[in-house]
C-alpha cells in the first residue's frame, strides 16, 4: 500500500486578489485516500507492531472511514471488523458491498447500543484481540498523521498559507492540522453536522495532544445544509460545476459542503485581499456511488 506524497496543489482560481489553491489529498490512495489515510498512517504501524489478529472499527452505513479501514486491512492481508451503526438492509449499499468486496465482517449494532460499544462500554472478550480504532479514525495517531499533512503543504509551496479550509466530521483532521500549523496561519473548520458540539471536540483532540492552548482557529458552522448528508439543490449545482470548471470531483457529505462555504465566504469578502487560502481536498468520493444510488443522477461522476 503504496500512496502518492506529497499529493498535487492546484490553483482553484475564482475571482478577486485572493489565491486560493486546492491540496489534491483525495488523490493519495484509490482506495485509502484523503484523511482517511493520513489517520489511518500510525495507527496501522501501532496496530502491526502490537501483533493484534487484525482491526476493527465503527461507523454508519456510508462511512468512508469504514471502507478505507476494509481496503487497508485487505492490501495488508489483515481481517477487519466493522461495527455497523443501524440495522441491516439488503442488497447492501455501495460503501459496505465495497467493504464487504475487501473481507471485511460485519457486526450490526442498534442505535441505542452503538454509542455505547464506541465507548468500549459492553465489549465482548474476542473484541480484545483486535486494534480497535474509533468511529472516524480521529485518535491521538490520527492527529500526528494529520499534522504531517501540514508541514507537506509548507514544504510544497515554499511558505505557509494565511488560511487552511477543511471539512469536519469528528474533529480530528481539523485538530491535526491545527497541531502542525504555525500560530500565523489560521485553521477553519466546516462541520458537516448540525450542533454546536464540533469546538469541543476539537478542544478535546488538541488536549490529547497536549495543544490545548493553540488559538489559531475557528469553526464555521453555517454550510452544513441541515445536518449530515443533507443537501439541497444549490449545494448539488455547486458540486456539478466545480467538477465542470476544474476537474475536481466533490461529495455531498464532506468536500462539496466546505467548497461552497469556502467560495461564499470568498464572495463576502471574509478573507483579506492578498492573502493565500488552502482548501484540504480529505477524499470520500466513494460516497457518490451510494449517494446516486440513492439519488440517481444527480452527481457527475
Amino acid at each position: 500500500m503504496i500512496p502518492i506524497q506529497p499529493t498535487p496543489i492546484v490553483e482553484w482560481q475564482l475571482p478577486g486578489d485572493v489565491r486560493l489553491l486546492v491540496k489534491r489529498d483525495d488523490l493519495t490512495h484509490p482506495h485509502v485516500s484523503g484523511n482517511k489515510w493520513r489517520k489511518l498512517k500510525y495507527n496501522l504501524e501501532a496496530a502491526r507492531q502490537t501483533g493484534f489478529a487484525g482491526l476493527l472499527t465503527f461507523g454508519g452505513a456510508f462511512s468512508n472511514h469504514l471502507s478505507a479501514t476494509a481496503a487497508a486491512g485487505q492490501l495488508l492481508g489483515w481481517r477487519t471488523i466493522g461495527m455497523v451503526r443501524g440495522e441491516e438492509h439488503l442488497p447492501l449499499n455501495p460503501t459496505l458491498s465495497f467493504a464487504r468486496s475487501c473481507g471485511m465482517e460485519f457486526h450490526y449494532l442498534d442505535r441505542s447500543t452503538y454509542p455505547q460499544r464506541c465507548k468500549g462500554i459492553g465489549m465482548d472478550a474476542w473484541e480484545k484481540d483486535y486494534y480497535i480504532l474509533p468511529e472516524g479514525g480521529s485518535n491521538t495517531l490520527a492527529l500526528k498523521g494529520c499534522a504531517e499533512l501540514a508541514e507537506e503543504c509548507q514544504e510544497q509551496l515554499g511558505a505557509w498559507p494565511d488560511y487552511v479550509c477543511v471539512a469536519a466530521g469528528t474533529g480530528g483532521t481539523a485538530a491535526g492540522l491545527i497541531t502542525g500549523l504555525p500560530d500565523q496561519t489560521q485553521l477553519l473548520a466546516f462541520p458537516v453536522l448540525k450542533g454546536n458540539f464540533m469546538r469541543g471536540e476539537i478542544q478535546y483532540f488538541l488536549a490529547q495532544a497536549g495543544h490545548e492552548n493553540k488559538k489559531n482557529w475557528q469553526v464555521i458552522s453555517d454550510y452544513h445544509f441541515g445536518g449530515y448528508a443533507h443537501f439541497d439543490e444549490q449545494l448539488i449545482d455547486f458540486i456539478n460545476q466545480t467538477k465542470g470548471r476544474y476537474d475536481i470531483p466533490l461529495d455531498p457529505i464532506y468536500t462539496g459542503k466546505l467548497f461552497f462555504g469556502v467560495a461564499d465566504l470568498h464572495e463576502k469578502g471574509f478573507f483579506p485581499s492578498g492573502s493565500t487560502v488552502l482548501v484540504i481536498h480529505t477524499g470520500g468520493l466513494q460516497g457518490i456511488a451510494g449517494f446516486n444510488q440513492r439519488f440517481p443522477n444527480l452527481i457527475r461522476e
